[in-house]
C-alpha cells in the first residue's frame, strides 16, 4: 500500500469531521497510523497497512470499554465510525490535552497511582474478549523458536537464558497491560497531574510489570521508587532479554513478519544498553 499524500489525509480528516477547521492540523504518525491532529478538537487515525485496517474496529472497541472504565484520566474516544477510504479505514478519536514529560524524568508517586489505575481496571467479559491473552499463546516460545536462534553468537544463549528467567517468573493474575505506557502517550498538565493516556493499540492482558518496564522512560529509578520490589524485579525481568518494547511487540498479538527486521532492532538494543553488555 503506499504511502497518502498530506493532501489525501486531510481529505479524509475533512470527510469524517466536515465542517471543522483544519488550518491548524499537524500530520505524524507511527507504526500503524497515520494521525491528523487537530489540536483542541480530535485526532483522526489512519491505517497505514492492510493489518492495521483490520484491527481498527477491535481497538476502537477496547477504547470504548476502557474509556467506560472510569480511569482517573482522559482516554480517547471515538467520535466517528470506522470508515474505509479504498483500502485505509480511519476514525476520528476525541482529543486529549497536556503534554509528555521529557525523558528521565517523572515523579514516583504519580506514575505509581497511573500503573495502580491501569492494572485495577476491572475486565469485563467483553474487554476480555476483545484483547489479546499471551498467556494462551506460548509468547516465550514463540520468541525462543523465532527469534533467539537469529541472533548473533554472542548473544544468543544469554538472550536465551533471559528470556528463559522471564518465562519462569512466578505468576500474577492477568491484568489489562496498556502494552505502550511511555513518552508521547502519556499526557501531563502544567501542573504536573496526569490529564490523559493515548493510544491503547497494543493493550492486552498480562503481568501489569510490563507496563512499569515501559515506565522506565522515566528512570529506572523513579520505576523502583513507584512500585513494590516485587514488580520491579518482574519488570527488570521482563525487559532484559530484548527490552520491554521489544517483547509487545510479541505480547499484543501481531504476528512476527519481518524476524529480520525485529531481530537488527533487538541487537541494535543489546549493543547500546550498558545493563545489558555487562552481563556478557
Amino acid at each position: 500500500m503506499s504511502e497518502p499524500s498530506q493532501h489525501e489525509l486531510l481529505e479524509i480528516a475533512d470527510a469524517l469531521l466536515p465542517g471543522h477547521d483544519l488550518d491548524t492540523a499537524r500530520i505524524t504518525g507511527g507504526n500503524l497510523h497515520h494521525v491528523v491532529l487537530i489540536p483542541g478538537t480530535a485526532a483522526v487515525r489512519v491505517s497505514r497497512r492492510p493489518s492495521s485496517a483490520r484491527e481498527m474496529p477491535r481497538r476502537m472497541a477496547v477504547l470504548r470499554e476502557v474509556a467506560d472504565a472510569g480511569l482517573p484520566f482522559a482516554v480517547p474516544e471515538p467520535l466517528t465510525p470506522v470508515t474505509w477510504f479504498g483500502p485505509r479505514a480511519a476514525v476520528a478519536v476525541s482529543w486529549v490535552g497536556g503534554r509528555e514529560q521529557p525523558e528521565g524524568r517523572g515523579d514516583p508517586d504519580r506514575i505509581g497511582k497511573l500503573l495502580r489505575a491501569v492494572r485495577e481496571v476491572t475486565i469485563t467479559p467483553r474487554l476480555r474478549r476483545l484483547l489479546h491473552a499471551p498467556r494462551e499463546r506460548g509468547w516465550a516460545e514463540l520468541l525462543a523458536g523465532q527469534v533467539v536462534p537469529h541472533l548473533p553468537d554472542k548473544w544468543r544463549e544469554v538472550c536465551r537464558a533471559r528470556l528463559e528467567a522471564a518465562r519462569t517468573l512466578e505468576a500474577v493474575p492477568d491484568a489489562l497491560v496498556h502494552g505502550d505506557l511511555c513518552g508521547g502517550n502519556v499526557h501531563w498538565g502544567e501542573d504536573g497531574e496526569l490529564v490523559g493516556v493515548l493510544d491503547w493499540d497494543q493493550a492486552h492482558l498480562f503481568d501489569p510489570a510490563i507496563d512499569a518496564a515501559l515506565m522506565s522512560w522515566h528512570g529506572w529509578d523513579t520505576v523502583r521508587k513507584a512500585v513494590d520490589p516485587a514488580t520491579y524485579r518482574r519488570a527488570r525481568a521482563y525487559d532484559a532479554p530484548f527490552g520491554v518494547g521489544h517483547l509487545v511487540g510479541v505480547l499484543d498479538g501481531r504476528p512476527l513478519v519481518n524476524v529480520e527486521g525485529f531481530v537488527r532492532s533487538i541487537v541494535d538494543w543489546l549493543e547500546r544498553t550498558p545493563a545489558t553488555r555487562a552481563n556478557l
